[in-house]
């Protein structure tokens, strides 16, 4: 089964091809530098680059897995959720494509890609900016290794906690009632000053800062829900720096300030995750979305499952950001479970929850 997929949630275009499991190539053209200008995706901007890139960026993914259109089996695309200008484009896209080859169509949730994502095994680091083709691989036989698991997605629109208890069926345990984790890390660092994405900016900054040098509130910490809420953090940073403003003019300050800001919301992330392992009685943690790049978080998870006797499993870093290869793989996953098609005419769903 060949399956060409396509992403286009957000501000990153990518395509990818996947092969019985295997990733036989991944593009994604990334807008980050045309945003940085306005600190922040302008939704307009993103779909006109969609539309510019989709093209390219297919023919790209085709070439490098050396295959040609009529050689695939069917087709998919992020349906939801996402900026509704930028599914679109995708979406509408992908279904053309489909139509015009007579295969079949799949829209995908895009957190239901990240939640199954820890589970693609990359044989090494695929390049995201060359059209060339890696080596990546998904172990051939996944439902082998799967195991019940308790997942945290966690991006800069969305923080999940779902349980998993068995492939394609899983329950949303909590989630974001505010502000995300991602949007605190990239708030606080528009506060301080730094360039968008500011979330990979305060992890290298932090990596030389003190976390204990300043105490941030840990919103819900000890809420027995699985709920997350980030705001009360994003606006107790704004306070101390409004009330500390030379703070900005000392680098090792501010260093220590990222340093505390990335603990407090790690804090939170790590025990909320692990409580809700222990009280559903799993045995397997993973993790996924574009924050669980996060080297903070990547490693006290890994501490702190190995404290608690849990397996660990992290989404490649390469697969935490927005990507069409774990599009594809859900998709064919769906088509061997033989999920029904929906008609080829149906729409984005932009706020399409995860069940």
């Amino acid at each position: 089964m060949t399956i060409l997929a396509f992403e286009t949630s957000c501000d990153e275009t990518s395509a990818a091809v996947v092969r019985d499991g295997r990733i036989l190539s991944n593009v994604v053209s990334s807008q980050i530098k045309l945003h940085q200008e306005y600190g922040g995706v302008v939704p307009e901007l993103a779909a006109r680059e969609h539309l510019k890139n989709f093209l390219p960026v297919a023919q790209a993914a085709l070439r490098a897995a050396g295959i040609s259109p009529a050689q695939l089996d069917a087709v998919a695309a992020t349906q939801g959720p996402g900026l509704a200008i930028a599914l679109l484009v995708g979406y509408k896209a992908a279904q053309a494509v489909a139509f015009a080859l007579n295969k079949p169509f799949l829209g995908i949730n895009h957190h239901e890609a990240h939640l199954y994502s820890p589970w693609i095994e990359m044989s090494r680091e695929p390049s995201v900016e060359s059209p060339g083709p890696d080596s990546s691989t998904l172990n051939p036989q996944p439902s082998t290794n799967f195991q019940p698991n308790v997942s945290l997605i966690v991006s800069g629109g969305h923080t999940l906690l779902v349980l998993v208890e068995s492939e394609l069926h899983h329950r949303v345990l909590g989630g974001t009632i505010d502000d995300a984790a991602g949007e605190c890390f990239d708030k606080t660092g528009k506060l301080i000053g730094l360039a968008y994405p500011a979330g990979p900016l305060i992890d290298q900054l932090a990596e030389q800062g003190n976390p204990s040098a300043y105490d941030f509130p840990r919103p819900l910490i000890h809420d027995a829900s699985d709920d997350f809420s980030f705001s009360g953090l994003k606006t107790s940073v704004r306070y101390f720096i409004r009330d500390h403003p030379a703070l900005l003019d000392d680098p090792q300050k501010v260093r220590d300030l990222c340093a505390s800001v990335q603990a407090a919301i790690v804090e939170v992330l790590v025990k909320k995750t692990i409580r809700a392992a222990k009280r559903t009685g799993v045995r397997c943690v993973t993790a996924s979305g574009g924050v669980t790049c996060n080297r903070a978080l990547r490693s006290e998870l890994s501490r702190a499952c190995r404290q608690n006797g849990l397996t660990l499993r992290l989404a490649d870093k390469s697969l935490c950001t927005d990507n069409a290869t774990m599009i594809g793989i859900l998709a064919e996953r769906k088509l061997l479970a033989r999920v029904p098609l929906p008609p080829l005419d149906e729409e984005i769903k932009p706020g399409w929850a995860l069940a």
